[in-house]
């Protein structure tokens, strides 16, 4: 098993893409973080102008840049047949699959550190708030969001055989939804993982849609579990 951790550990470390999506997420966060602390840019909307902090959707956009570590972690074993040597080198697919999941998760809550650390520091300090309970606390839903999220396109990549899929549709359906369905069925778009994100980081994009930060974290949960859940069933049983 130990091999196996260190092989997917490798793979990972050594992707660009995983460099290239921290890379942009620290420095979309940051600049995001200036931008809410500072207050010198706001936004049109129907209620008027409104400050980047407020924008629940827009101060979560890096996230979705960042579940490209876990995507391409997953995806990338499609990618002219390497799943197939993995599972030729451990045939224990289940096995396999665990050791793929735990170092992605792992890989996935260490990089959010440095991911959203420096934005959130930047958010607090204007505010003159970083050594009040507040901002641990941002900074586990922050990291919990950035984990569950990247769960969830983790084992999506592996349900879509690719990375194109999980990207485009994570990152294009908490927009439609948004927009099209939140006055029409607003408590089913409560419970879509990128309303239960907003829930948990206490930005809900709307007041109809919004969840407590406990429930919105359970719910992101079985979004993860139910993911990852169908990825595993799905690798132990069909053709690689």
């Amino acid at each position: 098993m130990s091999g196996l951790l260190i092989a997917e550990l490798t793979k990972i470390r050594t992707l660009p893409a995983t460099w290239i999506a921290l890379a942009l997420t620290v420095l979309g966060n940051t600049v995001l973080g200036i931008l809410a602390a500072t207050d010198i840019v706001r936004v049109a909307s129907a209620d008027g102008e409104v400050a980047v902090g407020q924008l629940g959707t827009l101060m979560l956009a890096p996230a979705y840049v960042f579940i490209a570590i876990a995507v391409f972690a997953a995806g990338t074993e499609y990618r002219g047949g390497q799943l197939r040597i993995s599972l030729a080198a451990m045939p224990d697919r289940t096995r396999c699959f665990g050791s793929k999941l735990a170092v992605s998760a792992v890989v996935a809550l260490v990089a959010a550190i440095p991911a959203v650390l420096p934005g959130l520091l930047v958010q607090h300090g204007a505010a003159g708030d970083l050594a009040s309970g507040r901002t641990a606390v941002d900074l586990f839903a922050l990291l919990a969001g950035y984990l569950l999220l990247s769960l969830c396109g983790f084992g999506f990549a592996f349900l879509a055989r690719g990375v194109v899929t999980p990207l485009a549709v994570l990152s294009v359906l908490p927009v439609l939804a948004s927009t099209t369905l939140n006055g029409l069925f607003p408590l089913l778009v409560r419970f879509l993982p990128h309303e239960a994100t907003l829930s948990l980081l206490d930005r809900p994009a709307d007041p109809a849609t919004a969840l407590s930060r406990e429930a919105g974290l359970l719910v992101l949960i079985g979004w993860a579990l139910l993911f990852v859940g169908a990825a595993w069933a799905l690798v132990v049983r069909r053709d690689s």
